[in-house]
């Protein structure tokens, strides 16, 4: 019965020592398994986020491009419509300038037929060349006023510069100023005529540009939309070919 007791007491003590360490032990298995998880986490979430950083600089690149473009755009559209304007303004003086120089044609042609008939006849003299020079002066002063003469031929009508002989019967010299007026707005209608084809340049080129950079705008908003997978940089930049067009020319 002693030696019974004896063993228990001494053995008991060592068996409880030794679960303790396996206690022991296994608590800091189960400490390191739970754990261990927890450490690599972050890196796994790191993992992740490192390819959604590039795709949200891409569309935020795209979205500022595309309103960049679509700036540019409402730009060029507003340049394009007073091109426009402008060109349809200088082909409206155009044709006035034409219709002004066809009438000033139809009176120079009329004072040439009744130039071919005989001129009256009158006393030289000097009253007469004096009566001859205030007439002239005075219908060429006349049409200066209703533009038909510029500043610098009235002046040559006065110095009797450029074909103008204060000498000639009225009825030649009625043909001489409708053959100036004729010239001269030919004159101005061919400026008025290269005027309207420099703007109708302009306003074709400021057409074309807004037809171009509406097509991009439109392609770089179409790119931006959600569900759509980012296009290259490159390729956003470069324009989108589109059917061109001129505008309408009347004449």
């Amino acid at each position: 019965m002693d030696i019974v007791l004896y063993r228990f007491l001494t053995e008991v003590p060592l068996a409880a020592a030794i679960w303790s360490v396996l206690l022991v032990v296994a608590l800091s298995v189960l400490t390191v398994l739970v754990a261990r998880p927890a450490r690599d986490r972050p890196a796994d979430a790191e993992a992740m986020a490192r390819p959604v950083a590039p795709a949200a600089q891409a569309v935020a690149d795209l979205r500022r491009y595309a309103e960049e473009v679509a700036v540019a755009a409402a730009g060029a559209a507003q340049t394009a419509r007073r091109r426009r304007a402008a060109w349809m303004a200088a082909q409206d003086a155009a044709e006035q300038a034409w219709q002004a120089y066809d009438e000033a044609e139809t009176a120079a042609r009329r004072f040439r037929d009744a130039g071919a008939l005989p001129t009256p006849r009158t006393p030289r003299t000097p009253a007469e060349y004096a009566s001859r020079e205030r007439w002239l002066h005075h219908a060429a002063t006349a049409a200066h006023l209703r533009g038909e003469l510029s500043i610098g031929q009235l002046c040559d009508v006065f110095a009797r510069r450029g074909g103008w002989d204060p000498r000639l019967h009225p009825v030649q010299q009625e043909v001489v100023l409708a053959r100036a007026v004729r010239d001269g707005r030919l004159a101005r209608y061919r400026v008025a005529a290269e005027r309207e084809r420099a703007a109708w340049r302009d306003a074709d080129l400021a057409a074309e540009a807004a037809r171009a950079l509406a097509a991009e705008a439109y392609a770089a908003a179409q790119r931006v939309r959600p569900g759509r997978s980012p296009a290259p940089r490159a390729a956003a930049g470069r324009p989108v070919p589109a059917t061109g067009w001129r505008l309408a020319r009347i004449g």
